[in-house]
C-alpha cells in the first residue's frame, strides 16, 4: 500500500485495519510512505509499531505510486502480492477468497474482485467487473479495479514490474493490465464485491487533464497493438480528452446517478 500527502486519519485507519483483521491471517502488510506529511507519517509509526506484520518503508520525497508498488514488490517474501489504497476498504474475507480461487485456478495470474463504491456518505453504488475481460473490454477502462487485485509473485518476476516512465503516471495499472493481456497472463474479477472502493467528486477533480493525455497517449499505442484502432476504437482511445472537457463535479454527478442505478438493477 502506497501512501502519499496528508491523508485524512480515520480514512487511512479503517484502509489499514481492513487488512490487519481480515479472516486470512498469514500475511506481511507492506506499507509505503511516499513523503507524506508529517502527521501521516508518525501516524503510519504508530500503526507499524501496534502490529507485527506492518513493514513500513519511507522515501524521502514523492516519486509516485508506480515508485512505491516497485518497492514493496522487490521487498515483498509471500507468493502473493495484494494491493491496497489508502482511502479504500478491504471486505473482511478479500484476501481469503481471493487466494482460495487462485490456488484452485493455476491458469490465472491475478484475481480482482467487484465493488461497493464509497464516498463521504457511505456507500451510494456498485460497480460490477467482467470476470473474464477479452480485448474489447479494455476500452472504456481497466477491466480490473486496480486496489481490489491479488496478484501471484511470479507475474511481476515473468512480466515485469510498474512502469515508472512518465508518459505511464497515474495511468501505471492501465499500462500494466493492457500488458499482461497482450502477453498472455490473464485475470479473473470475482463477481462478488469484496473491495470498498472510494469515488466522489474530490477523485474527479484531480484528475488533470495532462493526466488524461497521458493516458490517451496510451490507449492509442495500445490499442494499436491490439487491433483494437477502428472504428468506436478510436473514440474509445480519445476518451480521456473528450471526459476531460466536462467538469469533474459533473462527471461524478452523472456516475453516481448511472452506477447507483446498476446497483438496484443488480440487486433485484
Amino acid at each position: 500500500m502506497g501512501v502519499y500527502g496528508q491523508k485524512e486519519e480515520k480514512q487511512l485507519k479503517d484502509a489499514v485495519f481492513s487488512i490487519l483483521e481480515q479472516s486470512f491471517r498469514d500475511f506481511e502488510f507492506i506499507i509505503y510512505d511516499d513523503g507524506s506529511g508529517p502527521e501521516t507519517g508518525t501516524l503510519l509509526k504508530k500503526l507499524a509499531a501496534g502490529d507485527r506484520r506492518i513493514r513500513l518503508f519511507r522515501g524521502e520525497k514523492n516519486r509516485g505510486l508506480a515508485h512505491g508498488l516497485n518497492v514493496g514488490i522487490r521487498h515483498s517474501r509471500g507468493t502473493y502480492i495484494a494491493r491496497m489504497d489508502a482511502d479504500d476498504i478491504s471486505a473482511g474475507d478479500r484476501l481469503e477468497k481471493q487466494y482460495l480461487f487462485l490456488e484452485s485456478h493455476p491458469e490465472y495470474g491475478f484475481a480482482g474482485s467487484s465493488a461497493w463504491l464509497l464516498d463521504g456518505h457511505g456507500v451510494w453504488g456498485i460497480r460490477h467487473m467482467p470476470e473474464n475481460p477479452g480485448p474489447e473490454d479494455f476500452l472504456r477502462f481497466s477491466p480490473y479495479i486496480h486496489p481490489s487485485v491479488l496478484f501471484r509473485k511470479e507475474v511481476f518476476k515473468e512480466y515485469g514490474l510498474y512502469s515508472e516512465a512518465k508518459k505511464h503516471l497515474r495511468c501505471e495499472d492501465y499500462e500494466l493490465f493492457l500488458r499482461l493481456y497482450q502477453r498472455g497472463c490473464r485475470g479473473f474479477n470475482i463477481r462478488e464485491p469484496l473491495f470498498f472502493y472510494r469515488e466522489d467528486e474530490t477523485a474527479y477533480r484531480k484528475r488533470k487533464y495532462r493526466y488524461r493525455l497521458r493516458e490517451c497517449g496510451l490507449r492509442f499505442r495500445e490499442f494499436s497493438r491490439m487491433g483494437l484502432l477502428s472504428g468506436k476504437g478510436i473514440l474509445y482511445a480519445l476518451r480521456p480528452l473528450l471526459l476531460g472537457a466536462v467538469p469533474g463535479s459533473w462527471l461524478y454527478r452523472w456516475k453516481k446517478k448511472k452506477e447507483s442505478w446498476e446497483g438496484k438493477i443488480a440487486e433485484k
